[in-house]
């Protein structure tokens, strides 16, 4: 563009300045005739006529590139601005979804902790591991905490309630041995005999049966059945030969017989 320009604007003149030395250079010289100085004349005013126009177009050129780069200038300021736009754009969605995304982990989290309060889980009661249900877990807990305050009357009632409730989960056999001993508390031996041997026979292998059949010698000497409480203690010895419940048998055998 900058050569096309330089050609078109210098040019001109540069035909112009020749034309007038050339004109001077023959009037100095008096080489030509009237008719061939006026042709001489009219052939510059033609030249001088064109070498105008020239540069008249050459400003006319000038205003349009001008004009031109004017609105190049006014679409990059366009741009830039829709761009500015866009990384403004850019950044609130951003910031909204790091908003969301911090939503969505408080209400997992809040729905996670939910679930587990239904999820089953793992418990250890007189050695045995089991899975059980939250629910199950803390009916067993809040009855228990009735028998070791000493209200034998009111634990009686709620562990009756559990084993009845949860008769097939973990805690049932722990649950009827602590029934049992609600009920011998209560001096209800007929009902605590038949729990603890209900134990037994569910949990024959359950770390409180030996006690279990210790505590039904109780139960029987309360009721004046020496000896079925002599033939219990046996069984026991029997049964259970290396525990610490056998030897209290053995000692009570001797001062039963």
């Amino acid at each position: 563009m900058s050569a096309r320009l330089i050609s078109r604007f210098v040019w001109p003149r540069f035909v112009l300045v020749w034309a007038l030395c050339t004109l001077l250079g023959t009037a100095h010289a008096g080489l030509f005739e009237d008719d061939e100085a006026r042709k001489a004349i009219l052939d510059l005013r033609q030249r001088v006529e064109q070498a105008n126009m020239a540069i008249k177009g050459v400003g006319v050129e000038n205003a349009q590139l001008r004009r031109s780069l004017l609105d190049l200038q006014g679409q990059i300021e366009g741009l830039k601005a829709e761009l500015s736009q866009g990384r403004g754009a850019h950044e609130q969605l951003a910031r909204e979804l790091s908003e969301v995304q911090m939503r969505q982990k408080d209400v997992v989290t809040v729905v996670d902790q939910r679930l587990r309060r239904f999820e089953p889980l793992k418990v250890t009661v007189d050695g045995n591991e089991f899975m059980a249900e939250p629910f199950e877990k803390r009916d067993y807990e809040a009855a228990m905490d009735v028998f070791r305050k000493g209200d034998f009357a009111l634990a009686q009632e709620a562990l009756g309630q559990f084993v009845l409730r949860y008769r097939l989960g973990g805690y049932a056999p722990s649950a009827m041995f602590w029934l049992g001993n609600a009920q011998y508390a209560n001096k209800d031996y007929k009902e605590a005999m038949v729990t603890f041997q209900q134990m037994l026979k569910s949990a024959p292998a359950h770390l409180r049966a030996p006690e279990a059949m210790l505590a039904i010698s109780n139960v029987q000497i309360e009721l004046k059945d020496l000896k079925g409480a002599r033939k219990t203690m046996d069984d026991l010895i029997k049964s259970y030969p290396a525990s610490e419940t056998a030897a209290t048998a053995r000692e009570r055998l001797t001062r039963l017989r």
